[in-house]
């Protein structure tokens, strides 16, 4: 135990005592500055750098941009091969790794050395990579590069040595597999096809061993010519010429038969014993047009010919539709016998095999199932049944069946509530799959001893909310939520009202979750908030709708001149709005638009309704139109189940809602929450009609219109950018369009980066960007914490709410809840970001919340149902250091640690000056905590405590080339 010098590594400030009078914010980074604290307080120092050494432990969500697709029939592994060099190992569930090519290049082929736990990879740079899989980690054995022609196709026999390896030029080169070298055997094209014949027969397509006889290699070229070779004699057997490009060959088991694919969409077959014609032609979905002209079809792009013992043989190939309709969708099809079914696709098909009980190529077949690789799926079908359902997938495919807008990580859930979520989420899950297991189901996978709840919730444009265990190495979905439910089924606009109708009005921005009272709220793009109470019994319920008014006035906004000499304020705020083009609503030009006002952008369901088991729908908070104007999107929220309170605010203002008692409690402009404090000199109001709030409950200020453009929406999107310089001009953060999110839009909010600031960029609004309620002071003169709710704005001002809440469980649901603004507390740099509190001992605080207890429960006589609270105070571990507790506050550019209740500004460290952070939250490290910064150059910095004099903080740097779904990067 030493002295506390210093709260966060490097947080120093020049002015110990500093407040929202003082207008210093801090030295520059990395120079410390002492500060006398006002009280002594130990600190246990116990974080090292050890316990910040990052490494990749779980890649969660589809494969990006795939393109090949094997399979170990013997240990039952499957993979995947990526576009950016990326390898994805599948087994049983749970079982699931990632490799990566170093150079990048595309994955063309993959070929397992089947039950030897060994992969080849052919790479679009044309080298050939010998994988080792029987280690922990996966590692490249032997690379074997072609300079002089480019790889178009591998074949690797089972249990053989030798990888035939076709080339553009029409060539097939031999490699030893076990040494990896070229064997010096080559069959040239010029020796294969007849030498009268000039025409260069084009690149290798297929390269296959003959069932009967392995010493005899198929080999077919692109342009219709095959060519079986004997490898001992070096001679052809036969040569085959005919005149439609082929794209691939399947074998009859007997191999006295092969059929091929053909480029017009037709199937041919041949027999060893007479090669001078296919003795079957078949156009599977070319019909015979009114001239007696079979009309055209698309190329068959692969076939494959598999045997049964007990029935007929399985034709399965995919394309080879006709070009009668645009738009049809991918299919595959599967000829059984007579039979011909056709399956279609959500996404074009990649790649595609059929899975068969016996790895020899000379037994028969006896397919099982048949893996079809998607451009963003991936799909397993069951061949055993008639109907030929699909497997359920174990493996987390479909995070993106509708994009993802935003995501939330929880850890340390309460241990019961993965098992009940899974539960009600079975009951809901699709029925019509095949009651089989799971056919991918190699490998094996042990579980940590160290593994802990993890919950993932994802919100969707349609509306959705997936929960997903990330407990383990394999994402689980444990249930679905359709917000969209509590909604009518918007109607058509008309006019300019059409022009902001969002396409997907029910896409979700942000969620909060209180996993121990299990109180799930919803923030949507149409400025609506739905609250959500657990249930395991399903029930009629009637959804309470709450209406607000959140518009400001036009003229608030800040004086161009007044920052000119704040050294605190002399940077635009990135999260600020942008004034926007008006469009006052003309009363007389008979427009429905014109006279749109108080109303929400979507309609609520006004009548009773049956609701399943799981999440259910107890309140709608919906923002109004205001003369003609749509209501400024939410930008943040807030919920705590002990106080019973939610809280949400835009760039208009905050409002605070008890869900309680389904009241409005607090409903004000940004600039209002100041009161005489405001640090800002405004410009002048113009008088204004007086307008009621249509809620017909309590609202602090009549509010305004400000037009946003409704369609611009915040979705969770990675882009890569470059470090930012000192003097770097303004960097517009328009979010780019993400390969598995669709077209994500900009943020409501223009990110100006400009180191000097034009009057424009001044007169902005301030938007509310981070709430968080808790135990504290909301007065220098408390003695005793009470519930606060902290208010950070995009101005980095962050100002102090007390409240009054009635603690007897009748007086809660029946007393009003006091509410007001008790002034500003501190001043930073940057739109604020974050509001965690710590005790004087260095812990950190958790919120107060309220013990789970089901709604719908049956009633017990005999029990009286009150809510109980856990309340974590401030105070409890003060014993030693007493009363009061650390705030830690953390912008884009600074952090700073205020002691309560004195308000006193102890230190403050300027995070990044050629940046900013992106994300940032004080969590529990190692027993102990540190506050971790997400920045926009991609670096994750973190920061502790220290009692040295010295400066340090750890820098980490997380690259993310490539957006798969998610992708966690975890200790």
């Amino acid at each position: 135990m030493k002295k506390f010098r210093k709260v966060l590594d490097g947080l120093t400030t020049s002015s110990p005592g500093g407040t929202i009078g003082s207008p210093s914010c801090g030295s520059a980074a990395g120079t410390p500055t002492s500060a006398a604290t006002p009280k002594e307080i130990d600190v246990q120092e116990t974080l090292v750098s050890e316990n910040f050494q990052l490494c990749k432990t779980v890649r969660h969500g589809f494969p990006y941009q795939p393109t090949a697709l094997a399979f170990d029939p013997v240990q039952k592994t499957l993979a995947i091969g990526s576009r950016t060099g990326g390898i994805r190992i599948l087994g049983g569930p749970g079982v699931d790794c990632y490799c990566q090519h170093e150079s990048g290049a595309a994955v063309l082929q993959l070929q397992f050395l089947i039950n030897e736990g060994a992969l080849v990879t052919a790479c679009a740079d044309d080298t050939l990579h010998l994988w080792n899989l029987r280690q922990r980690r996966p590692a490249v054995l032997h690379s074997l590069k072609f300079n002089r022609e480019r790889i178009t196709f591998c074949h690797l026999p089972f249990q053989s040595k030798w990888l035939y390896v076709g080339t553009e030029r029409g060539n097939t080169h031999i490699v030893n597999i076990e040494s990896f070298v070229l064997s010096g055997y080559v069959i040239n094209w010029n020796k294969a096809i007849e030498l009268s014949t000039k025409t260069h027969p084009g690149p290798v397509v297929h390269l296959s061993d003959s069932p009967k006889d392995e010493g005899k290699l198929l080999i077919g070229f692109e342009s219709g010519t095959i060519v079986q070779w004997d490898l001992r004699g070096k001679k052809a057997d036969f040569r085959i010429y005919y005149d439609e490009a082929i794209h691939s060959v399947g074998w009859h088991h007997e191999g006295k038969q092969f059929m091929c694919s053909h480029s017009d969409g037709s199937l041919s077959m041949w027999n060893l014993r007479n090669t001078t014609k296919p003795f079957q032609v078949t156009f599977p979905h070319g019909k015979i047009q009114k001239d007696g002209r079979k009309e055209s079809c698309k190329p068959i792009l692969k076939v494959e010919y598999k045997t049964s013992r007990n029935s007929e043989p399985f034709v399965i190939f995919s394309g080879g539709l006709s070009y009668d309709k645009a738009g049809r969708r991918p299919t595959l099809t599967i000829m059984h016998g007579k039979a011909i079914t056709v399956l279609e696709m959500d996404y074009p098909i990649v790649e595609f095999m059929a899975l068969c009980e016996t790895p020899y190529n000379n037994e028969v077949q006896e397919p099982y199932a048949v893996v079809v690789l998607l451009e963003k799926d991936l799909i397993v079908v069951d061949l055993t049944q008639s109907n030929f359902p699909v497997f359920e997938n174990p493996y987390p495919m479909d995070i993106h069946e509708s994009p993802v807008t935003c995501t939330a990580y929880f850890a340390d859930c309460p241990p019961d509530i993965i098992p009940i979520l899974y539960s009600i989420g079975a009951k809901h899950k699709k029925t019509g799959y095949s009651q089989k297991e799971w056919p991918v189901a190699g490998g094996t996978w042990t579980l940590g001893s160290h593994t802990y709840p993890e919950i993932i919730v994802t919100g969707h444009a349609d509306g959705s909310i997936k929960f997903w265990d990330a407990s383990a190495i394999t994402l689980q979905m444990l249930y679905k939520l359709k917000t969209s439910k509590a909604f009518e089924k918007p109607k058509p606009a008309e006019g300019r009202a059409a022009e902001l109708v969002e396409e997907d009005p029910f896409a979700i921005q942000m969620v909060s979750w209180c996993p121990q009272s299990r109180i799930f709220c919803v923030v949507g793009i149409s400025a609506h908030i739905i609250l959500y109470r657990f249930s395991k019994y399903d029930a009629n319920t009637q959804i309470v709708s709450l209406e607000v008014r959140l518009q400001c006035e036009a003229e608030d906004v800040i004086s161009p001149s007044e920052n000119e000499n704040n050294p605190c304020f002399s940077e635009s705020s990135p999260h600020s709005p942008q004034p926007h083009q008006q469009y006052p609503a003309s009363p007389g030009s008979g427009t429905p638009e014109g006279n749109k006002d108080s109303i929400p952008c979507i309609k609520v369901k006004d009548r009773m309704v049956r609701v399943p088991p799981g999440y259910q729908a107890e309140l709608v908070i919906q923002l109004l139109w205001v003369d003609g104007e749509p209501p400024q999107q939410i930008t943040s929220l807030d919920i705590n189940s002990a106080y019973g309170l939610l809280a949400f605010g835009n760039c208009n203002g905050l409002a605070v809602v008890d869900y309680l008692q389904k009241t409005i409690l607090l409903c004000m402009s940004t600039l209002d929450l100041y009161g005489a404090a405001d640090p800002y000199q405004r410009l002048t109001r113009s008088p204004r009609r007086n307008r009621q709030s249509t809620s017909g409950k309590v609202c602090m200020r009549g509010m305004s219109n400000f037009y946003s453009d409704s369609k611009k929406r915040i979705r969770t999107s990675y882009q890569s950018l470059t470090e930012l310089s000192d003097n770097q001009q303004s960097i517009d953060m328009e979010r780019s369009k993400s390969p598995t999110s669709g077209n994500l839009r900009e943020n409501s909010f223009s990110r100006s980066r400009s180191s000097s600031v034009s009057s424009i960029d001044r007169e902005t609004k301030e938007a509310i960007t981070t709430l968080q309620f808790g135990e504290s002071f909301g007065r220098k003169s408390d003695a005793l914490p009470t519930p606060c709710l902290w208010v950070g704005t995009s101005l980095g001002m962050v100002l102090l709410i007390p409240m009054s809440i009635p603690t007897v469980h009748e007086e809660r649901m029946e007393e009003p809840v006091t509410i007001g603004p008790s002034g500003t507390v501190l001043m930073l740099k940057g739109s604020v970001l974050r509001v965690s509190f710590l005790d004087c001992m260095g812990a950190l605080i958790q919120s107060p919340h309220e013990v789970w207890r089901d709604p719908n429960a049956p009633e017990d006589p005999d029990r009286v149902r009150r809510r109980k609270l856990i309340n974590f105070s401030p105070s409890s571990s003060q014993d030693n250091c007493g009363e009061g507790h650390l705030a830690v506050v953390c912008s884009e550019r600074q952090a700073k640690v205020v002691l309560m209740p004195s308000q006193s500004c102890l230190f403050v460290h300027n995070i990044t000056e050629s940046s900013f952070v992106l994300q940032a939250d004080v969590v529990s490290v190692s027993n102990s905590v540190c506050l971790a910064c997400f920045c926009a150059n991609g670096h994750v910095m973190t920061l502790r405590y220290y009692l040295k004099e010295e400066l340090c903080a750890f820098f980490y740097v997380l690259s993310f080339s490539h957006y798969e779904g998610f992708y966690s990067e975890v200790d």
